[in-house]
């Protein structure tokens, strides 16, 4: 009988981890069970443990009491079925536990997505429940899959960032602060921001360790370090992005700006040991970024599958030319992917490497 393994993390110390094993599940009527091929792991699925009980990443995998499944981005292959129209062997892009095996249970289906119904993720986000059925999709290039299972989950958000703040006006903001720059959503946000004549001056915040890396890449129309922020003008209106979470460089970043900080929107926690506002921290003129509710809200305003289309376009464009930067890191088996994500969650990878685990 095939074992399932799966990586838990302790809700409250993400430092404590366990692979727990079990007999993979055999499917019942209505069911499917597949197998992750791979899984990409980023300073993004750090951020999903963080906020696991405030936004309920938790309840996508259930685990025992006091332990939880963080959630992946990556491609898995059906390898049994009872489930109406689901073949064995049929490959899916979505969202998988960090572990060898997911029993799901399609619901509502097309050609191209299917949604997995399982009773416990009914209220949960819609995009994070649906599955792309990549064999139906136009021109799908498995040569890819890798890039993809690493960067659309992050430049979809990238898009949706400046996308939310295109649709209003940039705050009145002239420049746009991106703070972690090195970061790939960071790096995603400033391609978009790029191409767009009507945006604002760019500026990326980053260590001056990941400096030289920033520059390189040729997006940002101005990098400072954090040690030398005061450098940025703080007479200019400014929307700041911060993916970063350290509350020591936001909250000092803010009370410079004073009522130049127009609008901040606070994404990733990178940092998250440090992530307890300061003092000069305005909250009032800051929130937390959820993607999903952005795709929630422009699938009102364009229709369904407008967003999908114009972010997949962004994100093919885009992962092609990451091309020049990437550079994959491949880990295989229970004990490497517990060792990857240790290794993400102390912050010890390269911001130009990409980790892809194959359980």
């Amino acid at each position: 009988m095939a074992r399932m393994t799966i990586l838990e993390v302790d809700r409250n110390d993400l430092a404590r981890s366990r692979l727990a094993e079990q007999p993979a599940p055999t499917p019942e009527d209505g069911q499917a069970l597949v197998k992750v091929d791979h899984f990409a792991l980023t300073a993004n699925n750090v951020t999903y443990g963080v906020v696991g009980e405030k936004i309920g990443y938790w309840n996508f995998f259930p685990a025992a009491e006091g332990w939880g499944v963080i959630p992946v981005w990556g491609f898995a292959d059906v390898i049994a079925s009872r489930a109406e129209g689901i073949s064995e062997g049929e490959r899916l892009y979505g969202y998988f536990p960090m572990g060898t095996h997911l029993l799901m249970t399609p619901g509502k289906r097309s050609a191209e997505r299917l949604v997995d119904a399982s009773p416990h993720r009914a209220s949960l986000p819609p995009v994070y429940n649906s599955y792309a059925r990549v064999a139906a999709e136009p021109g799908y290039d498995g040569a890819f899959d890798e890039l993809r299972s690493l960067l659309f989950p992050l430049y979809a958000t990238s898009f949706c960032l400046y996308d939310f703040l295109s649709d209003n006006q940039w705050f009145g903001a002239t420049q746009a602060i991106i703070v972690s720059a090195s970061s790939k959503t960071a790096i995603g946000l400033a391609y978009a921001l790029a191409q767009d004549d009507a945006a604002p001056m760019s500026v990326g915040l980053t260590s001056a360790r990941n400096r030289g890396m920033v520059e390189a890449l040729g997006l940002y129309d101005a990098v400072a370090t954090y040690d030398a922020s005061e450098k940025i003008d703080a007479g200019a209106p400014t929307a700041i992005v911060d993916m970063s979470g350290n509350g020591a460089v936001l909250s000092a970043l803010h009370a410079r700006l004073g009522d130049n900080m127009r609008y901040c929107s606070n994404v990733g926690v990178t940092h998250y040991e440090e992530n307890t506002m300061g003092p000069g921290f305005i909250r009032q003129r800051s929130a937390m970024f959820f993607a999903p509710g952005h795709i929630q809200k422009r699938a009102k305003d364009w229709g369904s599958g407008v967003f999908d289309q114009k972010a997949f376009a962004f994100w093919r464009d885009a992962a092609v030319r990451s091309r020049d930067w990437l550079k994959i890191e491949r880990f295989s088996g229970p004990a490497a992917m517990e060792s990857a994500f240790h290794r993400v969650r102390k912050g010890e990878t390269r911001p130009e490497t990409g980790a892809v685990i194959r359980p």
